[in-house]
C-alpha cells in the first residue's frame, strides 16, 4: 500500500527514492496501521479533523516511528492553524528519518512562517531549494523564500519591541456562532455595523451602539435591506446617514453582485437603490468605503480594463442621485494581481487595502497608502507582522483617533467562524488623528432649519479641502484632521456666510463638538464681524490668511451686485485714542482696496475706523481685547 500524507495549501510529486539508506520504511508498516492510517486520512478529508486527529495519534501509540503519520498530524494542525504543534510533529519526524523529511521543508518551513520564525523558515526553505531538483516544487518553494526574505527584512526595518499586539475579542453582544466580518464605523466610533453569514448561507447586516464604553446586543439593521438575498461588504457614512453595501443576484442588478445604497431617514433606512450603470458593471463591484466627506466612494471589481483580477477604483456623487464614472486607483495602488477592501480613514488620505500583488508574507496583506496629492498615492506600506500572517488577511477599519483598528479573524478564542476583533496600531501606521465639529445650521430670525453647503479651507495653503453639503434638515459633520489650522465658512443663497477657525495645529485631546450655527439672512443693517481678518501687529497691512475670509466676502458681493456694505475698523484701548483710531481707519481701508483690487466696484463700498470708541466687551482681559480688535461690515444698500 502506497502512504499519502497531508499536506496544507502545496502539492508535491514525491520520490523518497534516495542514494541515502534511510531509517525509515513505509512498506515496514504493519497492515492494520494501514488501514487505520487510511481511515485517518479519509476523515480529514471529510472535514472531521478531530476524529482524524485522533486516529493519528493511535498509528502513532502503535509505531512511535510511524513517520507519515507524524507528518500528516502536522499537515492537519498547519490546517487548523495550530502552527506551534504542526512545527513539533514535523520536527519529530524529522529526527526519526532526516532523509525521509527533505521533501517535506516547504510545508515545515510554512508552520515555521506561521509561528512567526521567518529566519528558520527561510533556513527550511534555503535548504530544500540547494537540492530538490522537480520544477514545481522549485516554483513553490522560490515565492515562499521571497516572503521570508520580506518578513526578516521588514523585522529588522522596524523595530516592534514596544510592540503588543492583543487582539480583543469584541464578545458575545456583537460575535455568534455565526461569522462576523467586514466592520464600519461612525466617526464618533459609537455605531457599529456589519456583515453577519447566517447559516453560513445568507449574509445580512447587524447594528450596535456603543454606550459606557459597552456593545449592545446586536441586532438586525432593516428589514428594508436584509432580504433572503445577500447582503454584504457594507460602509457606513462617518455621519451614519448613508449605507453604501455589496447586494448579489438582485433582480436589479447589473452583474453577479453590484453596490446599492440606503439613506437614513426619520422613519429609518430607506429603499436600497442601485448606484446604476455608471458606477455597476456585468462583472463584480463589492467593498465600498465611503469617504469621511462622502464626496468619494472607493470599492474594488474586477471589470476589464484594470491592472490585474481585481483593482481599486474611486467615484463621486453627483446631483440627482447619479455617479460619476469610476476612476481606476493607478499602479501605484493596483497591480497584475488583486486588490480589495479598501477602508479610507476620517482623514481622508490614508487608504487600507488588502492586496497579493505587493510582496508580503503570503496571501492577501493589510497595506496602507497615504494620498500625496489630489491624484498621487505613497508605495503601498505592508501592516506588517502579527498583523499580517502568512493567511489572507480580510478588511480592516481604524478609528478617527487613528489608535485602534477593527478586523475579523477566526483566533482561539472565536464564538464560531469568523469574530470581529479589535486592537492597538502602531504608531508608524496610524493615520491622522481626526477630530470633527458636528451640529445643524438655522436661520438666526425664524430659528428653522436650512440647508447649506460647508467649505472647509486650510490656512497654511488657503486651498479648500473639503466640500461639504448638510442634510435636508441642517446637520452636518466635518471632519477635522488634526495638525493643522482651518477655516470653515458656511453657504446659503439669501444669507450673509458665517465664518469660523478650528486650531488643530497643537495636539487636542477632544474628540468632537457639537456646534450649531445661526446664519443671518441678507437684509438692509445686517451686519457681521470679519472674525478671520489679521493684520500684522500695530499695522494694517493684512496678514495672507484674510485672504480666505476676503475671498467669500467678494463672492458675496459678486453674487449678490446690488448690495453696499460699510466697512467698520475696531480696536481695543491699548495705545493713545488718535493712535487706535488713526488704525481703525487704515486697516477699514485696507480692506476696502483689496477688495477693489479683485474686482468690487468702488461706489458699493465705504469704510470708516472707530477706533476703541465701540468696544463689544470691557477691555479687562486680553481675551476681551482680542474681540474688540475687530473689523466688521454692515450692509447699507439692497
Amino acid at each position: 500500500m502506497k502512504i499519502r500524507v497531508v499536506f496544507i495549501g502545496i502539492y508535491f510529486f514525491l520520490n523518497h527514492a534516495t542514494v541515502v539508506a534511510q531509517k525509515y520504511d513505509p512498506e515496514k508498516i504493519s497492515k492494520n496501521i494501514k488501514v487505520l492510517y487510511e481511515k485517518a486520512l479519509i476523515q480529514i478529508e471529510d472535514n472531521q479533523l478531530e476524529e482524524g486527529i485522533a486516529s493519528l495519534q493511535k498509528c502513532i501509540d502503535l509505531n512511535i516511528d510511524f513517520v507519515d503519520a507524524y507528518l500528516s498530524l502536522a499537515g492537519t494542525y498547519s490546517q487548523q492553524k495550530q502552527y506551534e504543534k504542526a512545527v513539533d510533529q514535523y520536527n519529530k519526524a524529522q529526527q526519526i528519518d532526516s532523509i525521509y523529511f527533505k521533501d517535506f521543508y516547504v510545508p515545515y518551513s510554512i508552520s515555521l512562517a506561521g509561528l512567526g520564525k521567518f529566519d528558520k523558515a527561510l533556513d527550511a526553505i534555503n535548504y530544500f531549494l540547494s537540492f530538490t531538483k522537480n520544477e514545481q516544487s522549485i516554483k513553490v518553494a522560490a515565492y515562499r523564500k521571497k516572503c521570508y526574505e520580506f518578513a526578516v527584512h521588514f523585522s529588522q526595518q522596524h523595530s516592534t519591541d514596544t510592540y503588543i499586539f492583543a487582539p480583543t475579542n469584541l464578545g458575545d453582544s456583537i460575535n455568534s456562532i455565526f461569522s462576523e466580518y467586514f466592520p464600519s464605523l461612525t466617526i464618533d466610533g459609537k455605531t457599529l455595523v456589519f456583515t453577519r453569514r447566517l447559516n453560513n448561507i445568507n449574509e445580512d447586516f447587524f447594528e450596535s451602539h456603543q454606550q459606557n464604553a459597552q456593545w449592545s446586543f446586536a441586532k438586525s439593521l432593516s428589514e428594508k435591506i436584509n432580504t433572503p438575498y445577500n447582503e454584504g461588504a457594507q460602509t457606513i457614512s462617518q455621519d451614519g446617514e448613508w449605507l453604501v453595501f455589496t447586494g448579489c443576484n438582485f433582480y436589479d442588478g447589473q452583474g453577479s453582485c453590484d453596490l446599492y445604497i440606503s439613506y437614513k431617514t426619520p422613519n429609518g433606512w430607506s429603499e436600497p437603490k442601485n448606484l446604476g450603470s455608471s458606477v455597476n458593471t456585468e462583472f463584480w463591484e463589492s467593498s465600498p468605503s465611503l469617504s469621511s466627506d462622502k464626496k468619494d466612494l472607493y470599492f474594488a471589481s474586477n471589470r476589464p480594463g484594470g491592472y490585474g483580477g481585481t483593482d481599486i477604483y474611486v467615484c463621486h456623487p453627483l446631483t440627482n442621485n447619479k455617479w460619476s464614472n469610476p476612476e481606476n486607483l493607478g499602479p501605484s495602488i493596483n497591480t497584475t494581481a488583486n486588490e480589495s477592501c479598501p477602508f479610507i480613514h476620517a482623514d481622508n488620505k490614508t487608504l487600507y487595502f488588502t492586496s497579493d500583488g505587493w510582496l508580503g508574507y503570503g496571501g492577501s496583506d493589510l497595506y496602507l497608502s497615504r494620498r500625496m496629492n489630489e491624484y498621487q498615492w505613497s508605495t503601498p506600506q505592508n501592516l506588517g507582522y502579527p498583523i499580517n500572517t502568512i493567511d489572507n488577511e480580510g478588511s480592516l477599519i481604524v478609528t478617527a483617533d487613528g489608535s485602534t483598528a477593527y478586523y475579523a479573524s477566526d483566533r482561539a478564542d472565536s464564538r464560531g467562524g469568523l469574530d470581529l476583533y479589535t486592537f492597538t496600531l502602531r504608531k508608524d501606521i496610524q493615520p491622522t488623528r481626526t477630530l470633527w465639529v458636528s451640529g445643524y445650521v438655522y436661520d438666526a430670525i425664524t430659528q428653522r432649519k436650512i440647508p447649506s453647503t460647508i467649505d472647509l479651507f486650510d490656512q497654511k495653503t488657503g486651498k479648500r479641502i473639503s466640500n461639504i453639503s448638510t442634510t435636508d434638515s441642517g446637520s452636518y459633520l466635518i471632519p477635522l484632521p488634526v495638525g493643522n489650522n482651518y477655516t470653515c465658512i458656511v453657504n446659503k443663497k439669501g444669507y450673509l456666510y458665517y465664518a469660523d477657525e478650528c486650531k488643530l495645529s497643537n495636539s487636542i485631546t477632544d474628540s468632537g463638538y457639537i456646534k450649531n450655527i445661526a446664519l443671518q439672512p441678507l437684509q438692509l443693517n445686517a451686519s457681521m464681524v470679519l472674525k478671520h481678518i489679521y493684520f500684522k501687529t500695530n499695522s494694517s497691512i493684512l496678514e495672507d490668511v484674510s485672504r480666505i475670509e476676503l475671498h467669500k466676502l467678494i463672492q458675496l458681493l459678486q453674487e449678490n451686485p446690488s448690495i453696499k456694505i460699510a466697512i467698520e475698523g475696531h480696536t481695543d484701548n491699548i495705545g493713545t485714542p488718535s493712535y487706535n483710531m488713526n488704525l481703525s481707519i487704515n486697516r477699514a481701508k485696507a480692506v476696502a482696496d483689496y477688495l477693489i483690487e479683485k474686482g468690487i466696484v468702488a461706489q458699493r463700498l465705504s469704510y470708516k475706523g472707530y477706533g476703541s470708541t465701540k468696544p463689544l466687551q470691557l477691555n479687562d482681559s486680553e481675551a476681551h481685547r482680542s474681540l474688540n480688535r475687530r473689523t466688521q461690515f454692515t450692509i447699507i444698500a439692497l
